[in-house]
């Protein structure tokens, strides 16, 4: 009896799908894009790309985050590369408009290591 149930509980275990037994820390939903950007002048938007088979606009941002927008026509992309301020039309236009799906996270900045000099307050040039 006890090997029927044993054999049961293995049969049980194999239904699980893999992705119920996963690390829940591991993403494996990790999304690789092939939409090449072109670079753009803007204070928030580091560059821009957009398939136009697909309807997708992937920006990629100043602080290297890069959010991938579903569903956007082409208009939408061409008001965007010819306006005056991307970062304005991206928040009124297209943040909060269109389902997103996060590409690569925010990276954080390397902040300058400072010499021993400029932390103390002295510039090099004033005290030779």
């Amino acid at each position: 009896m006890l090997r029927v149930w044993f054999a049961v509980f293995v049969a049980m275990l194999d239904a699980i799908p893999g992705s119920l037994c996963a690390d829940p820390s591991v993403t494996s939903n990790h999304i690789v894009s092939h939409i090449p950007r072109q670079h753009v002048k803007s204070s928030a938007i580091a560059a821009v790309g957009y398939s136009k088979r697909r309807h997708i606009l992937e920006i990629e941002f100043v602080n290297r985050a890069v959010y991938r927008y579903l569903d956007v026509p082409p208009a939408v992309h061409r008001d965007l590369m010819s306006a005056g301020s991307k970062a304005q039309f991206y928040d009124f236009n297209i943040k909060g408009h269109y389902r997103s799906v996060p590409i690569r996270p925010p990276q954080k900045q390397q902040v300058p290591a400072k010499s021993p000099a400029s932390a103390q307050g002295y510039s090099a040039a004033g005290h030779e």
